[in-house]
């Protein structure tokens, strides 16, 4: 049986909701990706083209800052990989943390939350950040996912 862990970023705290039920549905460590600089709700205004996560979107070479490196990589062989959707793909932070770490030979299953978008371009976005890593497309979940729900997906994974 692997090691898990579940490492997710949740700007408004609904893929922090999911986490915390998918890391109990498995077993798993909960490790929370945090910015160096919170994100305010004007920060995360996606209609407003000078808001900072637009800006960040815009870029794709931007790495907002981690607040730590913290994280037990090492002890975990499958890592679950929450984030919310933003502009069809991951949040930027999400390639600051992956190139924080060596992800050789892991494999990071991604779980998302959107308000109506798909992964669009997640994993291709991801893949170079972790390239020793096996990263695959999980699944979108919204807030009121239950715990019995992902546990039988987790399941259905065969890790």
């Amino acid at each position: 049986m692997s090691k898990k862990l579940v490492a997710y970023f949740s700007a408004s705290g609904v893929t922090g909701s999911v986490a915390k039920k998918l890391a109990e549905a498995t077993g798993a460590d909960l490790y929370e990706i945090k910015p160096a600089v919170k994100y305010t709700s004007a920060d995360l205004n996606w209609n407003d083209s000078s808001s900072r996560s637009s800006v960040e979107m815009k870029d794709k070479t931007s790495r907002p800052a981690i607040a730590d490196k913290n994280a037990d990589i090492s002890g975990h062989d499958v890592i679950f990989l929450g984030f919310p959707i933003w502009w069809y793909v991951a949040p930027t932070i999400i390639n600051t943390f992956l190139e924080a770490y060596d992800f050789g030979g892991k494999k990071i299953i991604l779980f998302a939350t959107s308000g109506g978008s798909g992964f669009g371009k997640a994993v291709e976005g991801l893949k170079p950040s972790a390239p020793k890593a096996e990263i695959r497309e999980g699944r979108l979940f919204r807030s009121n996912v239950s715990v019995s729900e992902l546990k039988k997906w987790a399941e259905g994974l065969g890790l």
